[in-house]
């Protein structure tokens, strides 16, 4: 099919702004190094010794300690193709190593089905994480390909990648089942546009596609292992997206991440293909999340017991799930519809996940790391340098340095501004090669120019996208106000001209800090209102308030300043307002009283949503209650 667009690679696009490009060198030069050492420190790392034994004194390998080895490995190679480093080049190559020592000679690749669970391969798919971890082993291994040029860990996932191959599938004595934790089937087609070979994009849509049907493969395996199927832990096959065929799903279930993983998936079928009905299906469930059960930040998956999605409008603040690997998750999910649909709603989530329900996941130094982000804490939640469960860090660390990856799309002689962070573009049009160059100081100022370099004219059509929060916007070329009538076409500009070579577009932006509502049956957000400014979430910490956040209240008229603070955390706008605070010492001691509180006037200060936790430990509230005046 003609596919209609396609990213421009992260290798093309180097961002040098003040925002992420100090993240993604705190990734480099302390996050990549912090989770390699507990990798090494919790025994992850020698897991691929292969010398583990049951009267062991260390912790047995887990069936998912691969992912997390295989997720560092991969953001480590992204950050080589960055910043070229001969310390951690080697640290890549020592890893490389030790996972290929552990290869079977068939193939087959996982420490703890190896020396823990011998003879018991593929047994448990439902439960045992096997496809997902070699999912992202597949990754790993396309990355360092890209990285180094060395075919070698390559070359022994192709070996392993073949025996999956074999295994599964609808034909003979192959078994049928698929992966009750998506991700190999993202792997899959990853390898298939590196190397080209159909019979891996063929393995990841029968993945897809058999998911769910009737028997259903998770009981038909529980059953072989002598178990009763209506004793599965978690007593529903929508936990892990099975439930139904994927195309007759409509709604977002289960744990978060394996879901965003399956529909990025899906998205990557349907652009290959073009399929209508996989269309359909994932615009459905992209309306139900994004409609009944997606936080403002971009976090998503409010429940601990599952890891996911409850019901519509459940979004509770202090007991807020929200995995940080699910953000991560949407994020790939969204920049996927982006490429099959260009439509700003899609990039509107993305950014909002990037610069909130991600970004919150890393402390500032790069080195420490939420699991869960709360929108409210009463200061006993902190980032923590690792975790039993140690998904999010490692992705985190594989995620930061693709970042240019997310900014422009390109479609032959079309190129679309997705996100606008400062930063030089190489894009190749039929004409020649097109340098766009972004500056900007976003995302706490809103004016962005693009300017064009090359050595001769060159025709193209240039589509910049109007944030969904953006009240207000005017558009020039070259300094003359440019007209953006008529209206946009699906939340974005287009711009067709020959282009000289200088060309300067400057998009203006308004970026007011602004009070927002949740939909009124979101109990936990009732009589509630929090602030944004551009693509950031507020929230109040204790340390910035002169009374305890629990007593604030923020008037519906509130009148908002923003100023950028250079000495607060690393550089940030803060806005403040006048608000309301219970007069605690009028009320006095009283458990009860018959009449409310009085209030008095006191200035608020609120920072973004991502930087809380970074100094000293406090309460913290997105969703502040709310006072007439």
């Amino acid at each position: 099919m003609q596919r209609n667009w396609s990213p421009i690679p992260f290798t093309k696009v180097k961002p040098v702004d003040a925002f992420w490009a100090p993240r993604m060198e705190a990734n480099r030069t302390h996050g990549l190094n912090a989770v390699f050492q507990q990798l090494k420190d919790t025994g992850r790392l020698d897991a691929y010794n292969l010398d583990w034994t049951p009267d062991s004194q260390e912790p047995a390998p887990h069936v998912f300690w691969d992912s997390d080895v295989a997720k560092w490995l991969e953001g480590a190679c992204y950050s080589l193709m960055n910043h070229p480093d001969p310390s951690l080049r080697s640290r890549v190559e020592d890893v490389v190593d030790r996972i290929l020592l552990a290869q079977a000679g068939d193939g087959y690749l996982n420490p703890h089905f190896t020396i823990v669970e011998p003879g018991k391969r593929w047994t448990n798919l439902r439960d045992k994480h096997e496809l997902y971890c070699a999912g992202h082993l597949i990754e790993a291994a396309v990355a360092h390909h890209q990285a180094t040029g060395d075919t070698r860990f390559l070359e022994g996932m192709l070996r392993y990648v073949n025996l999956i191959d074999q295994t599964f599938g609808s034909e003979g004595d192959q078994r049928g089942g698929y992966p009750g934790h998506e991700e190999i089937e993202l792997a899959l087609i990853k390898l298939y546009r590196h190397t080209g070979v159909e019979r891996y994009f063929n393995l990841a849509r029968y993945f897809i596609d058999v998911r769910g049907g009737s028997p259903h493969y998770f009981d038909l395996e529980a059953r072989k292992r002598g178990e009763d199927p209506e004793a599965y832990w978690v007593g529903t096959h929508a936990y892990t997206q099975s439930h139904l065929p994927v195309r007759q799903q409509r709604e977002v279930v289960g744990h978060a991440v394996r879901a965003m993983y399956l529909y990025a998936a899906m998205a990557d079928l349907a652009y290959e293909t073009g399929e209508k009905a996989l269309i359909e299906t994932l615009q459905a469930l992209w309306d139900d999340l994004t409609f009944h059960k997606l936080y403002l930040t971009g976090g998503i998956g409010p429940s601990r017991a599952n890891e996911g999605f409850t019901k519509w409008y459940d979004l509770p603040n202090r007991d807020a799930y929200a995995e940080t690997c699910a953000a991560i998750g949407l994020v790939f999910w969204s920049h996927r519809m982006l490429q099959l649909d260009l439509n700003s709603r899609y990039a509107d989530v993305m950014e909002r996940a990037l610069y909130n329900g991600m970004l919150s996941g890393v402390s500032l130094s790069g080195d420490r790391f939420f699991y869960e982000n709360p929108l409210a804490s009463a200061g006993s939640r902190h980032r923590q340098r690792f975790f039993a469960c140690s998904c999010c860090p490692p992705n985190i660390n594989r995620v930061l340095p693709t970042i240019g990856g997310y900014v422009y799309s390109q479609s032959q002689d079309q190129i679309a501004v997705h996100l606008f962070i400062q930063s030089r573009a190489e894009i190749n049009l039929s004409g020649g090669k097109l340098i766009l160059k972004q500056e900007t100081d976003y995302p706490w100022d809103g004016i962005v120019c693009l300017r064009c370099e090359m050595e001769k004219p060159m025709a193209f059509v240039l589509k910049i996208r109007q944030p969904g929060w953006c009240p207000e916007s005017r558009l020039y070329l070259n300094e003359v106000h440019f007209p953006i009538d008529p209206a946009l076409d699906r939340g974005y500009f287009t711009v067709k001209r020959l282009w000289q070579p200088g060309d300067l577009l400057r998009l203006q932006l308004a970026m007011p800090a602004t009070q927002i509502y949740a939909h009124p049956q979101v109990w936990s957000d009732v009589g509630r209102s929090a602030i944004t400014r551009g693509p950031l979430v507020y929230c109040i910490e204790a340390v910035d308030q002169i009374v305890p956040i629990s007593s604030l209240r923020l008037p519906r008229s509130a009148v908002f300043d923003s100023k950028f603070e250079p000495d607060v955390l690393d550089g940030v706008v803060m806005v403040q307002a006048m608000a309301k605070a219970v007069d605690l010492q009028a009320w006095g001691e009283a458990l009860y009283q018959y009449h409310p509180p009085k209030l008095v006037s006191v200035p608020i200060r609120a920072i973004p949503y991502f930087a809380w936790d970074n100094r000293s430990p406090g309460e913290m509230q997105v969703w502040v209650p709310e006072t007439p005046s």
